[in-house]
């Protein structure tokens, strides 16, 4: 394994840890100032937008734990593939919506990047219906 493989590897390990302590400022600081933050945007899921930088993935944090309910989620890791300054984990994600009290679930992929020790891209996919559902209230449609 090379030095810059074992490096993502534990910012990526890192981060895990950081997202499970869920502090904002402690999470964006494994950041770069400038990130390229993809997610599939949704208008149901107020949590869910585009963020260019480090603020902004304190926001992304602070926002996610404004709109669902403090202990009723969770994320588990099943993979953790690493080469070079890529990665990518796999696992599954959960959470309650504290407007609908209604719960997601689902698979997700993160894809990292790692550059100079720090996160440089943050791309996941997930089950967006899941999360979008969950935000909608009773007797609406949701729109995806």
């Amino acid at each position: 394994m090379t030095s810059t493989t074992n490096c993502t590897r534990a910012v990526v390990e890192d981060y895990l840890r950081r997202a499970a302590e869920g502090d904002p400022e402690r999470i964006a600081a494994i950041y770069a100032e400038k990130v390229d933050w993809m997610v599939a945007e949704n208008p149901q899921v107020p949590w869910i937008r585009s963020r260019s930088t480090r603020a902004d993935v304190a926001g992304h944090w602070v926002d996610l734990a404004s709109y669902t309910v403090p202990g009723r989620g969770a994320f588990s890791i099943d993979a953790i593939v690493v080469e070079g300054s890529e990665a990518v984990v796999l696992g599954h994600l959960s959470g309650t919506v504290r407007a609908t009290g209604k719960t997601f679930s689902g698979p997700f992929a993160l894809r990292l990047s790692v550059d100079d020790g720090l996160i440089t891209r943050h791309h996941i996919y997930e089950n967006s219906l899941s999360v979008a559902e969950a935000c909608t209230p009773e007797g609406r449609t949701s729109v995806v």
